[in-house]
């Protein structure tokens, strides 16, 4: 018994076998006159055999005396052979039910998705990758937690109940230990995503989880891995521990230069959403040998749908907004802007360009200006010398925060730093600080404290700034950061200007990668302030305001600019969800008409 279903199996038919053989044998011994009426001993095998299986099978028997008694004793045998087997079976099967409910078998899938770990960032992902998979006859996304299966799935159908044709195989095990990897099929996988945990020292538990799929052999060889590390000088332990598989994302360097751009241009974060969301438009990369031999300027009004920004070369290297007139060689892949790779075609004709709707006006110097920094965490520091890089010199930041933070700033060059211990959540200590002479405002999130209290806190924040907005002509512009996506629709009602969801991003940033490696020196590039950088300009520098045009006038006004137009912004349609005005990738030649205060969207060095 203590060797589980299979052997009470076996027994309860080795039982039964004896059984049968022993009426057998009594009745040739006892009975053997009735042997003949019953078709000989091989019937008589036969006819104790169903007696034994099948208990209303002798009630048409005839015979003697001891053949009836023996068939009666192989009946009552029967009867508690089988009800015995059938207890069995159904202890059998509950118990290999409750172990598939904990999650402890090994996934028969390949070329799938590998997700390890579990946090708020699942969903988004899992939403994300079920987006991308949509055109898929069939997909499949392994997700690997130290945490009960039916919980997880329960929780995905919940969050995410449109799963399209994407199976989703949930696993209780621990990423730490080899032996629980292995019920993922790592070696048949597409991809692996290590999921950093909430918490302080997720860092310390990515590393730990690319040191054990180094020794599977995964980091080495198989899929390919991607991974988020929060501080970047964990980065080359990470590096290290994942191998040369392994793609690693600085989650908080590309949250500092979001909020960074994002305070001198608002919209720069729902356009960074847009670009890596699976839903609106994505970078493709494609072979377009029709091209070859002409240049990137030739490539920029090639497609009716689909905007080129830039090259990816024979050796892997990356230029996004060359020169109009760097040439495309057969072995460049374009790096297409586009809603989906489907849908990119070239244009059979040449586009129609309005050059009298083509604006000449000079472009507006930046001086010095004041910001109001509201609150503190880790990446302050960061912030702040970045704040500083790109600075007109002259400019003021005034840090109003409750704690002391003057030793962690360091000395600036371009920016005159001002702190004042002050909580921003006190509407009269906001007023002392004067915003109203502000150009720009950020309000970060608050460390040490849970992601709901924190968006509180930033939430009464952003009230009392628009409030006090109110009254001015111009008021300043006010960007905030958001732990939890889903407090962004509550606080959309503070009508501020854009909202830096950080967790957000990696998790779509991640996902991207996970669908194509190639990309990864895409996101690198484009999120490097040294390099190409999305900009959202001033419509009124590509064309007259009010005047007709099209898409294709744009991106000409914007490559006169040594810049690759990819959108426009409009700005009656700042606070309207889900786009928030931004409109990437729109078709060439339909008609549009931009304001002073619309804004066109392209890569620029500057």
């Amino acid at each position: 018994m203590a060797r589980g279903t299979p052997a009470l199996i076996g027994w309860l038919g080795l039982a039964s076998a004896l059984l049968v053989v022993a009426v057998s044998v009594l009745v040739l011994l006892f009975a053997p006159g009735d042997v003949g009426d019953h078709g000989g001993w091989h019937g008589l095998l036969w006819m104790s055999l169903l007696r034994t299986l099948d208990p209303g099978t002798m009630g048409g028997d005839q015979g003697g005396l001891v053949f009836l008694g023996l068939m009666l004793a192989a009946t009552l045998g029967g009867i508690f052979i089988v009800s015995a087997f059938i207890g069995v079976m159904t202890t059998g099967l509950e118990s290999k039910i409750a172990v598939l409910r904990k999650g402890r078998s090994r996934i028969v899938e390949r070329d799938h998705t590998v997700v390890l770990g579990w946090s708020e960032q699942i969903f988004t992902v899992v939403a994300e990758l079920v987006q991308a998979n949509q055109s898929n006859r069939r997909s499949c996304v392994a997700i690997l937690a130290d945490k009960d299966k039916v919980e997880m799935e329960d929780a995905i159908r919940a969050r995410v109940p449109d799963l399209g044709r994407t199976r989703i195989a949930c696993r209780s095990g621990n990423p730490l230990h080899p032996a629980d990897l292995e019920l993922v099929s790592l070696p048949s996988a597409r991809s692996v995503m290590v999921l950093p945990s909430d918490g302080p020292d997720s860092d310390i538990h990515v590393v730990k989880v690319l040191l054990s799929l180094g020794s599977l052999g995964a980091a080495g060889e198989g899929p390919h891995i991607v991974a988020a590390v929060s501080d970047s000088t964990n980065l080359p332990a990470a590096q290290l521990a994942g191998g040369r598989r392994a793609q690693l994302v600085r989650a908080d360097e590309l949250a500092v230069r979001l909020i960074v751009n994002a305070h001198r241009q608002s919209g720069l974060s729902a356009v960074c959403a847009d670009l890596l969301a699976f839903a609106g438009n994505e970078f493709y990369l494609r072979l377009e040998p029709k091209l070859a031999g002409t240049t990137f300027g030739t490539a920029l009004h090639a497609y009716d749908l689909g905007v080129p920004v830039g090259l990816r070369h024979a050796d892997g290297t990356i230029t996004l907004n060359p020169a109009t007139d760097h040439p495309i060689t057969s072995t460049d892949e374009l790096i297409v802007l586009a809603e989906d790779d489907t849908l990119i075609r070239l244009a059979g004709a040449p586009p129609r360009i309005i050059d009298g709707a083509i604006s000449n006006r000079l472009r507006h110097n930046p001086g010095p200006e004041r910001t109001l920094m509201l609150g503190w965490n880790q990446r302050a520091p960061q912030i702040i010398e970045l704040m500083d890089a790109f600075a007109f010199p002259g400019s003021h930041l005034l840090i109003a925060c409750p704690d002391p933070v003057d030793r962690l700033i360091a000395s600036t060059t371009n920016l005159t730093v001002e702190v004042s211990s002050t909580d921003p959540t006190d509407r009269v200590d906001l007023e002392a600080l004067d915003p109203r002479a502000c150009q720009h405002v950020i309000v970060l999130s608050a460390d040490g404290l849970g992601a709901q209290e924190a968006d509180a806190r930033t939430l009464i924040t952003l009230l009392h700034l628009r409030d006090l907005a109110e009254s001015l002509d111009q008021p300043y512009s006010i960007v905030s950061e958001i732990n939890d996506d889903a407090n962004r629709e509550i606080a959309e009602v503070t009508r501020a200007d854009d909202f830096v969801v950080s967790d957000k991003l990696i998790s779509l940033l991640l996902t991207q990668l996970t669908e194509n490696r190639h990309l990864a020196a895409v996101f690198e590039d484009l999120f490097n302030p040294t390099g190409a950088e999305i900009y959202l300009k001033p419509a009124s520098g590509y064309l007259l305001p009010g005047m007709p045009a099209n898409f294709s006038t744009i991106a000409d006004a914007a490559a006169r600019h040594g810049e690759t137009a990819i959108g426009y912004r409009v700005h009656a349609e700042f606070y309207q969800p889900p786009a928030y005005g931004v409109v990437l990738n729109p078709p060439k030649q339909s008609p549009l008409t931009l304001t002073d205060k619309d804004r066109v969207i392209v890569l620029a060095e500057d």
